[in-house]
């Protein structure tokens, strides 16, 4: 029996409508009209005003500043559930909660499990997200999970550059693996920042494990928050010698005076993708759009082919 291919329809949440936009253009479709309509003390309703019935429907929605965006992810889904929405995949590009993914002290939420039962609650038969704060969290959802990696994204970027003495760091003991994993696209060695926190946002100190004497460094993470843990990595990488520093990180969250850090900071560059969309403009912030890898990824689940191509990076 041939695969049924139904009709399919991309809508923005208004946490990611400009990043929505260049994804269906590069998916080559319009986005579908939806309306969020606010009642004066705060409340919200999405309205559809087109139908979805019989349609597989992907609802393009960051997480970021998750009070307001997750709700609203949320009511749509349930929203295109009971519009009779064959088929409803939420695109989170940016997973918030996903830093709460364990009981890491007595008596603490694990909020990315909370929001992943929310998701699957509200009706969503499958998820696409990209770099989750820790890989093990697509455990947490009994639906297919594609984790999309920026890698494919970065990796002709840093080639691109042409450092002569590329190393690549993690900014803390945790993003090893990654940074491990980053590097076997160059063949490069890495070095690790040591920091130790006095409580979240907060570090006490920091020590670089490995040699970055006459190195251009790379570090790697997934989010950039405060951006203090980057300048303070940064900071002490240059002054043990090393001949320049920028660092890739996925969502750039940037709260606080994160801005006013990255500009004052030894970083070359922080280089991070639209997953979230910039607060304002900084001279050192490179984006790289996601949209393309997005789409493609859309096309191969509606057409019920392999993903996995699209973890290949040249």
């Amino acid at each position: 029996m041939p695969l049924q291919f139904n009709p399919i329809k991309l809508f923005a949440g208004s946490g990611s409508r400009e990043l929505a936009e260049k994804i269906a253009k590069a998916y080559g479709k319009e986005l579908g009209d939806l309306t969020l309509s606010r009642f004066s003390d705060g409340e919200f309703q999405p309205i559809y005003n087109e139908s979805v019935r019989g349609c597989d429907v992907f609802l393009i929605q960051s997480t970021c500043q998750p009070n307001d965006n997750i709700i609203e992810l949320l009511l749509m889904t349930d929203a295109a559930k009971r519009a009779s929405a064959h088929y409803i995949t939420a695109v989170v590009p940016y997973f918030g909660m996903a830093r709460q993914d364990r009981k890491d002290k007595p008596r603490v939420a694990i909020g990315a499990k909370l929001m992943a039962n929310l998701i699957m609650a509200a009706g969503a038969h499958r998820i696409m997200t990209m770099d989750l704060h820790a890989a093990q969290i697509q455990g947490f959802f009994d639906i297919p999970v594609d984790h999309l990696d920026a890698a494919i994204i970065f990796v002709p970027y840093i080639k691109s550059l042409g450092l002569k003495n590329l190393t690549i760091a993690s900014p803390d003991i945790g993003g090893s693996y990654r940074a491990r994993t980053f590097a076997k696209y160059f063949n490069a060695e890495i070095v690790i920042c040591d920091k130790r926190r006095k409580r979240a946002n907060e570090i006490e100190s920091m020590s670089i494990i490995g040699d970055v004497t006459g190195q251009d460094i790379v570090l790697i993470d997934d989010i950039c928050d405060t951006a203090g843990t980057l300048s303070k990595a940064a900071a002490l990488i240059m002054e043990n010698g090393a001949n320049s520093v920028r660092a890739v990180c996925t969502h750039a969250v940037l709260s606080g005076k994160a801005y006013e850090t990255i500009e004052k900071s030894a970083l070359a560059e922080l280089i991070v993708t639209d997953t979230i969309p910039l607060k304002q403009q900084c001279s050192k912030i490179k984006v790289l759009s996601t949209a393309e890898l997005f789409a493609k990824a859309i096309t191969n689940v509606n057409e019920h082919s392999s993903i996995s191509q699209l973890f290949k990076v040249d």
